[in-house]
């Protein structure tokens, strides 16, 4: 099957969410949302997620399923947010328990915070299969950028988050707390032994020097060809290199802190104090 796929990105955090629909019906699922935040003032705000919940009343979709891709560090999920208003089932990869555990002890979360993916209702593990209506959805586990990314195969399509970008920008970080470049040449691997013309769907595009236009679709073939980190045979070895050396480069993204305290519990916000407000922390020196 080829689904149908549209895209929505989000220019304050380079994000490309996506509505995945059945070619033979109204079943979608909407992959990697985004919860508009603003830092400076601590306010969300729900523009982005009203976007895709147009699209979806406005075609007469029917959500199945809101998939993570992993536990994103660049911006908020608007899963719950999506869930109240168009229903579904919230899933992501079952790793996320190692995420959880890391991430409960660097916010010091204590044990009121259930590290056992319970926030979810669905934990994939690798090899798993679920359905978009009469669509059949494989999940390939493909760690490397944290411990619990995930690859959704649908059809022709397969969602990758942040594990690979366009072919001229490259590959993700790996210098997250569980992230590891040798899982993540692996993992491209797993996605790199799919036929050639299988439609990939990146989870940011930061448009390359030299190219003009945001993208966010490629296929299989021109990432083994093309990728400037990982194509024409690149040897694990000599990628692990090149990655772990571009990593010590790079800074922390800008909603880092946020985005993990919310995304580990499934995009919800931390329970609210006892005056009723609702706080985020700010570990120091931790990250």
């Amino acid at each position: 099957m080829s689904p149908h796929v549209n895209a929505f990105f989000d220019p304050a955090t380079n994000t490309v969410s996506y509505v995945v629909q059945d070619p033979q019906g109204s079943s979608c699922a909407i992959v990697d949302s985004v919860l508009d935040f603003d830092h400076a003032s601590g306010r969300t705000n729900t523009t982005s997620a009203d976007n895709v919940i147009s699209f979806v009343e406005t075609n007469g979709l029917q959500v199945q399923w809101i998939l993570e891709t992993h536990v994103h560090a660049d911006h908020l999920s608007a899963a719950p947010y999506l869930q109240d208003k168009l229903g579904g089932k919230i899933g992501i990869g079952d790793q996320i328990t190692e995420v959880q555990n890391t991430f409960g002890k660097v916010f010091n979360e204590g044990t009121e915070f259930q590290r056992d993916g319970s926030q979810f209702d669905r934990l994939f593990g690798d090899g798993d299969s679920f359905h978009i209506g009469q669509m059949r959805a494989d999940v390939m586990h493909t760690p490397g950028h944290t411990p619990a990314c995930m690859t959704y195969v649908l059809g022709d399509a397969a969602f990758v988050g942040d594990t690979l970008f366009m072919p001229d920008f490259g590959t993700a970080r790996c210098d997250f707390p569980g992230g590891s470049a040798h899982d993540l040449y692996r993992s491209i691997q797993r996605i790199l032994s799919l036929p050639d013309d299988t439609r990939i769907f990146v989870g940011h595009d930061y448009k390359a020097p030299g190219r003009e236009e945001f993208a966010w679709e490629t296929t299989v073939g021109a990432q083994k060809t093309r990728n400037v980190h990982i194509g024409q045979g690149q040897d694990e070895d000599s990628f692990v290199e090149m990655r772990q050396a571009r990593d010590a480069t790079l800074g922390m993204p800008k909603l880092i802190l946020p985005s993990l305290q919310v995304n580990m519990r499934a995009g919800n916000m931390p329970e609210p104090d006892q005056n009723g407000d609702v706080m985020l922390k700010l570990p120091i020196n931790k990250l």
